[in-house]
């Protein structure tokens, strides 16, 4: 009975995209109409060190920056996206105007384009925010990202591993250097409870990958072997 009244709700009052009000996409019960959906911006042939997108016969390999790097913190990068439209607008939407039903959508998403990952993690962890921008936020899009991810891809969710305990300028404000300099023991353990040996980290944007690889050395100094980056876009 249920379902039936569930499937009439949504006939009636269908979803409406999120990017451009038209009526979404009823089938898959999500706020995306289908021109929308097929605009967006996969990220399916990329370098799996940064996250950035190469021609379709080198995806999955090192991009000539990569391979010229000593040491990565990060193992591999997952970007669904790049990003780009509809992207920039969903995200700074979710990110800085209180829409929490964009960032549902963008978890969702993310889902798909992850859920076929060979080598998966044993838990995410969110990128957390200092809490002074959390107060001002009211929420921290990288949890809200985090938590469907969990769900959808029955993988556990570590939301307190890590905290910011130093508060940072915006990045998107600095360049590469600066930011390395901004995030300098930025982060710490939340605690000394023991942690996988393989871990995720979530997060919305990636740009130079600075916050990124600030927290996975955190990680790897508490015994962590491997860290990936998931993240919903990728800047390039």
């Amino acid at each position: 009975m249920r379902s039936v009244i569930d499937q009439l709700a949504r006939q009636l009052w269908p979803p409406r995209c999120l990017v451009c009000g038209m009526v979404g996409d009823c089938a898959a019960d999500r706020e995306l109409c289908l021109a929308c959906h097929a605009a967006l911006p996969w990220n399916r042939h990329a370098c799996c060190g940064c996250g950035l997108p190469l021609q379709a016969a080198d995806g999955g390999a090192l991009c000539g920056a990569c391979l010229q790097r000593k040491t990565r913190p990060l193992e591999a990068v997952h970007a669904a996206f790049i990003y780009a439209a509809p992207l920039d607008r969903l995200l700074p939407r979710f990110k800085f105007h209180q829409s929490l039903p964009a960032g549902r959508l963008v978890a969702g998403l993310m889902a798909d384009a992850l859920q076929d990952i060979e080598t998966r993690p044993e838990a995410l962890l969110p990128i957390p925010l200092h809490r002074a921008r959390l107060r001002q936020r009211g929420y921290d899009q990288a949890l809200e990202l985090a938590k469907p991810l969990s769900r959808a891809l029955g993988i556990p969710l570590l939301r307190s591993a890590l905290c910011r305990h130093k508060a940072t300028a915006p990045q998107s404000q600095l360049d590469k250097h600066a930011r390395q300099r901004n995030l300098r023991d930025a982060f710490r353990l939340a605690s000394a409870c023991p942690l996988p040996r393989h871990v995720a980290l979530i997060d919305d944007v990636m740009t130079t990958g600075a916050t990124l690889e600030a927290a996975a050395r955190i990680l790897r100094r508490a015994g962590v072997a491997r860290i990936d980056a998931w993240v919903a876009a990728r800047a390039v």
